[in-house]
Order: structure tokens, then sequence, then C-alpha cells
């Protein structure tokens, strides 16, 4: 059996890896009160003891427009922690596997980026991931570095949850029109990431569902094959609204669509259009 240790299987990917695990790999998951990824002894005397082939690191700090007031923990997590993982790795000769985003581009180039584009972020979530990336290839460790955008997962809160609990609440919602990328669901960058390991792949790539969308282009999508599905009972009308109408604390990229090309020659898989993966998430939260 191959032993994975995977980081953070309490979110959205974890939650995929674990139930897409292949049969010939066994799986160690310490929760964060057991292995806090920003303690460096601790990271490295639990990896040490445990020498795992592939270690994958789910583990984040996600609330982009939180981090504008939280750098210190942002870089924490997602600077000191993969560091501290990928130097361990090392020492064991672990793959090390980093979960990256979108958010580390400007979104100002105007077509998908690749995995050579310059980097250029626009708040501090995305200078925090930029940074765990240099950490990671700075350490040394065989490393596998995926750029995702706009996950999702019937386990845990994104986007289609919290579309899904609003549209059952209102009559009427307002969704930014004017931001472009492309939803990826956590099930398919789980697959893509059982392939690259059972290949012992390393370098950085992309990964999302194939096609683009604005986020109300996502939010009518959500809204159509949620009613078809008996999620939805009541009509609502969804307006496109421009990133100026609902201003946050975070600056977020205009067009960050992610070319995969690099990842499907690597792998050998196809992603499949984000609203047939949409379908199938939104089929999983039917009531039995």
């Amino acid at each position: 059996m191959k032993k994975i240790l995977i980081v953070g299987m309490g979110g959205q990917l974890g939650f995929e890896l674990k139930r897409s695990c292949p049969g010939n790999c066994s799986l160690i998951a310490p929760t964060e009160a057991e292995l806090d990824i920003t303690d460096r002894a601790a990271v490295t005397g639990h990896i040490v003891a445990e020498r795992p082939i592939a270690i994958i690191n789910c583990a984040a700090y996600t609330a982009v427009d939180k981090a504008e007031s939280e750098a210190d923990r942002a870089f924490a997590v997602n600077q000191n922690g993969p560091q501290y993982l990928a130097e361990a790795a090392k020492a064991v000769d672990a793959l090390f596997v980093h979960i990256s985003t979108d958010f580390v581009f400007s979104g100002n180039q105007g077509r998908p980026y690749r995995p050579g584009d310059q980097p250029e972020p626009l708040n501090v979530y995305g200078k925090s991931k930029l940074a765990g990336e240099k950490a990671v290839l700075a350490s040394g460790a065989r490393a596998l570095i995926i750029r995702t955008a706009w996950l999702y997962s019937s386990h845990g809160n994104n986007f289609i949850k919290t579309m899904l609990r609003l549209m059952s609440e209102r009559d009427s919602l307002g969704v930014v029109a004017d931001q472009t990328g492309t939803p990826t669901w956590a099930a398919a960058l789980a697959e893509l990431i059982w392939r690259l390991v059972d290949k012992n792949t390393t370098g950085i790539f992309h990964w999302s569902d194939a096609g683009t969308a604005s986020w109300y282009d996502f939010a009518v999508a959500i809204y159509e094959e949620a009613t078809a599905l008996g999620l939805l009972k009541q009509p609502v009308q969804i307006r496109p609204i421009a990133t100026a109408d609902y201003p946050t604390p975070a600056t977020r990229p205009a067009f960050s669509v992610l070319d995969k090309s690099t990842a499907y020659a690597a792998s050998g898989l196809q992603p499949v259009h984000w609203r047939a993966n949409l379908r199938k998430m939104l089929s999983e939260l039917r009531p039995v």
C-alpha cells in the first residue's frame, strides 16, 4: 500500500480525495488540532515519523476579503505552512502536492493564463498563495503545484451552497457579471491529482472544468439546474451587476481563466464542461 498524507482533509478537496482514493493507497489525514502546519517542528516530526511517499496539501487560508485585515495569518498558513511541509517532504523524499489559485494572476491579460505566465496578485490572499508557491519551489522538494479556481463540492461551504440558500430566501438577487473564470468541481480536481500522483509528476499545472463563466452566468445555471432537480421551488430573478456595484475589501481579477493544456498532456484527462459537472454535484444534494 502506498502511504499518502493529506493535510486539510476536512475541506472540499480533502473530502473528494478521500472518497476517490485509489485502492492501493493508504491515507493518513491529521486534523488541524493534530498537526498545525505553521509549527515547523511539529510538521517535521510528524512527517519523518510517518514517512509517506506523497503529501497532498489541501490546507489554506481562503477567506479572500478577511485576509486584507489578517495578512499575518494568511501568510502563516499559505506561505509558512507549505514551506514547512515541502521541507519535510524533501527530508523523506516524498512527492509534495500543493494546491494554489487563479488569484495569483491580475486578470488583466485578456487570454487564459498558462502556468509559465507572470503572476501578479491583486490582493493579500493571492500574494500569500504566490509566496507559498515560491517557498515550495525553493525547498528543493519534488513538487507538484496545481492552480485551480472557483472550487465547489457537495461537502462544505461554497458559492453554490450560498446561492441555493439565498435563492430559497429571496425572489431577486444581483450577481457580479464582469468577473470571468471557470468553476471547478472538487471531484474532478481530485481525479487529476490522483492521476498525477500515480505518475509521480512534478511541475506547475492549471486545472478547472472546461468552459468559462461570469459569476452571474454561474448563478443563472445554478438556478436552472437546481430548479430542474427540484432543489428550488420558487422563481428567482437574477440580475447582472458590476463589480463596482458590489464593493469588497479585496480586489479580484476580472479575467482569471486558466489554460489547462499542459495538464491534459501530463494526465491524459480531458476536463468536463463546468455546467455538466455542476449538474452532477447538484444531484448529490437531492434528498434520497
